[in-house]
């Protein structure tokens, strides 16, 4: 499952004493990507409040001008979280959907694996889950909380796409409908499931008995 990928540790050497150490200035792109991991990092504690600017340069060493260089809000840096959500789970996504087609998975199984896939992304990823559920978006900008919002949209589009020709080979008397009902019951699951992980400080597996769960619903 893609995540944020660590930076190498520096690799620890032996000067002379009266030689200062110098502080070795990050490749273009780094900072970027470690702004975002410790902000990431800051999401991950239970409990945690608001996260401030200030905060966040604090956990890096660095002034707040300094974050500023590199992202001109914390709404953008916000961003750059659910820019890292959408392209990981819903390129999964279309992978699932495109080896299914070509092996011939049925569209319940299909939308099985994606609902266990974005699970399964939010156990990995606990930081990410706040801002998923939105509990990291109170109080900041609304488009941020609408791009989570569409996030989940067009799982739910993916998951009623995959379940149409199951209802069809099931017979059902309108399977657009059906599969419509049925999207939208996966996609509550999964928004509840990630929900209860974050408001249990993450000790509720978001795919704690998935399988009956899903047994039920497919």
């Amino acid at each position: 499952m893609p995540e944020l990928q660590s930076l190498p540790e520096p690799v620890a050497t032996t000067v002379a004493q009266d030689v200062p150490a110098v502080r070795k200035r990050p490749k273009p792109g780094e900072r970027r990507v470690q702004i975002l991991q410790a902000l990431a990092g800051m999401l991950e504690q239970p409990g945690s409040e608001r996260i401030t600017t200030a905060a966040l340069a604090a956990r890096l060493s660095v002034s707040e001008a300094a974050l500023y260089r590199h992202f001109a809000s914390k709404a953008q840096m916000f961003e750059g979280l659910i820019d890292f959500i959408e392209q990981s789970v819903l390129t999964l996504v279309n992978q699932i959907m495109e080896r299914g087609a070509q092996s011939d998975t049925s569209g319940t199984q299909q939308a099985a694996r994606i609902i266990a896939m974005v699970l399964q992304f939010g156990e990995r990823n606990p930081g990410m889950v706040r801002v998923m559920v939105g509990d990291a978006l109170v109080l900041e900008n609304e488009r941020l909380q609408q791009r989570m919002n569409q996030f989940f949209d067009k799982i739910e589009s993916s998951l009623r796409q995959c379940l149409r020709p199951a209802a069809q080979a099931a017979g059902a008397d309108a399977p657009t409908v059906d599969a419509q009902v049925r999207a939208a019951a996966l996609c509550d699951l999964v928004r509840g499931r990630l929900q209860r992980h974050a408001r249990s400080g993450f000790r509720r597996a978001p795919s704690e008995h998935l399988e009956a769960t899903l047994a039920l619903l497919l």
